[in-house]
């Protein structure tokens, strides 16, 4: 399938599954938008990489998923998009009853929440053009 045209979002995309799948994406002809909660000058630089590998236009915004406002924020910077990959995802591993609540809670929020928010913000630019997908990575 060829994606000439489209525009692509993967959140948690600077590295592992997200960035093979925003490589993918440039590579089948998609824009795409890199998204970390990292603001760092390496994924700014990642991005130009990769839109020169593909000669797609490939940007790097960044936004912590945790945080709702910056995941509409994401796809409105975005905008328009067609494809939306809900990539970002952390994890923290201790016994339950030694669990930090604080890091459930960002748990629940990055790797549940962010996709309902993304999802919300997305929608309604897709059903105006008629076309879009939204892609959910668990």
């Amino acid at each position: 399938m060829q994606l000439d045209g489209k525009k692509a979002v993967v959140t948690g995309s600077t590295s592992g599954i997200g960035l093979a799948i925003a490589e993918e994406l440039a590579k089948k002809g998609a824009d795409v938008v890199l998204n970390s909660f990292e603001n760092l000058p390496a994924n700014i630089a990642l991005a130009e990489n990769i839109g020169r590998r593909f000669g797609r236009n490939v940007q790097f915004i960044c936004g912590d998923m945790g945080d709702p406002a910056q995941c509409r924020q994401l796809i409105e910077q975005s905008a328009p998009i067609d494809i939306l990959v809900n990539n970002a995802g952390i994890q923290h591993v201790d016994p339950v009853e030694r669990f930090p609540i604080e890091a459930w809670e960002r748990i629940i929020s990055i790797n549940l929440s962010s996709a309902f928010n993304t999802t919300a913000a997305a929608l309604t630019g897709m059903r105006e053009c008629g076309w879009g997908r939204i892609i959910n990575i668990s």
